[in-house]
């Protein structure tokens, strides 16, 4: 059994002290908020199953507590995560990791050195259907990748600390990432505007990597929510829309074949759409972010790195930061 102490108790920290309190294998120990009312909050789901805090030195000074869940504003994950690596404890995270590249790229070195594992909360990796998608597009059924678009987009919620790119994008990038074994792109190009918020409430991010392309919308001022994934390959095309009630996953046995001539040039080039049907892949009902946290506590019982470990983190963060400077550009 691991003690686990959660740092913030505001938006997401409730969705993690639940994940972790339904693991048979972990102990909420310790709920640690500097505001009165979201300790207030907490009691009263939890009572006297668990301590409460307001200083967080006495989170770290407690021996028996093996990880630090940090559910905070991105400014204060550095402090936090450093403060807690340095107590020799794990650490979960919810995203993004850190404020800057050069704090991620510190605090893995740490972890490193203290042999401690930090996990960052890129909650989608851990999917049933992201899963799915990876088993269908490592085994070719697809084909060539040749296409990403993903869209994530509702009214709200605003957040002053980032923009609606380092909210939601953080999600389709950390995906892309572990579909796509990690590779880096070629190009980043990018742009939005500040409505209602003084950083950008709505982005585009366009990015070119060796052998395809990828098309993000992140978009905090919609009247409709979405969270949809397409993907076209080769042979065949899938389409993940997140917020259907079930077949949340469709595969199109669709693609564009090329009947005459060798370059789009050619007077002959000629192609043709083929279309054979289409079919929903089972997807086993799993709870994500239960998923998350599991794998998190298995990382530390047989001392290997997390899916979701700084290093996949800091790939995530170098395109986010090149693609804010090119912001509008």
């Amino acid at each position: 059994m691991l003690n686990v102490a959660l740092v913030g108790f505001g938006y997401w920290g409730p969705n993690i002290a639940r994940n972790i309190n339904n693991n048979p294998n972990l102990n909420l120990h310790t709920i640690c908020d500097m505001i009165d009312e979201n300790l207030e909050k907490a009691h009263k789901i939890y009572a006297s199953s668990t301590n409460y805090e307001k200083d967080f030195n006495k989170v770290l000074e407690d021996k028996t507590i093996d990880i630090v869940a940090i559910a905070t504003q991105t400014s204060s994950h550095y402090y936090l995560i450093k403060q807690a690596l340095l107590a020799f404890k794990n650490v979960y995270v919810e995203k993004p990791f850190t404020a800057t590249l050069q704090e991620a790229q510190e605090l893995e070195d740490l972890a490193k050195k203290q042999n401690k594992i930090i996990h960052i909360d890129h909650i989608m990796i851990f999917h049933p259907a992201i899963k799915k998608i990876k088993e269908i597009i490592s085994s070719g059924e697809i084909g060539e990748v040749l296409f990403i678009n993903s869209t994530r987009k509702s009214l709200g919620q605003f957040r002053k600390d980032v923009s609606s790119m380092w909210d939601l994008a953080v999600h389709d990038l950390s995906i892309i990432d572990y579909l796509m074994d990690g590779k880096s792109p070629i190009s980043i190009k990018a742009s939005g505007d500040k409505f209602y918020n003084p950083k950008e409430s709505i982005t585009f991010v366009n990015l070119k990597y060796e052998n395809f392309s990828v098309h993000l919308e992140s978009n905090w001022l919609s009247p409709i929510k979405e969270r949809n994934i397409t993907i076209v390959g080769s042979k065949k095309m899938l389409v993940y829309e997140d917020l259907k009630l079930e077949n949340k996953l469709t595969v199109y046995e669709k693609n564009v074949e090329v009947v005459s001539g060798e370059n789009i040039t050619d007077e002959n080039y000629l192609v043709k759409i083929n279309e054979f049907g289409t079919y929903s892949p089972y997807i086993k009902p799993e709870d994500a972010l239960y998923n998350s946290v599991e794998h998190f506590r298995t990382s530390i019982i047989n001392q290997t790195q997390s899916l979701s470990n700084p290093s996949q983190a800091i790939r995530v963060h170098k395109i986010l930061e090149i693609a804010d400077n090119n912001m509008n550009m």
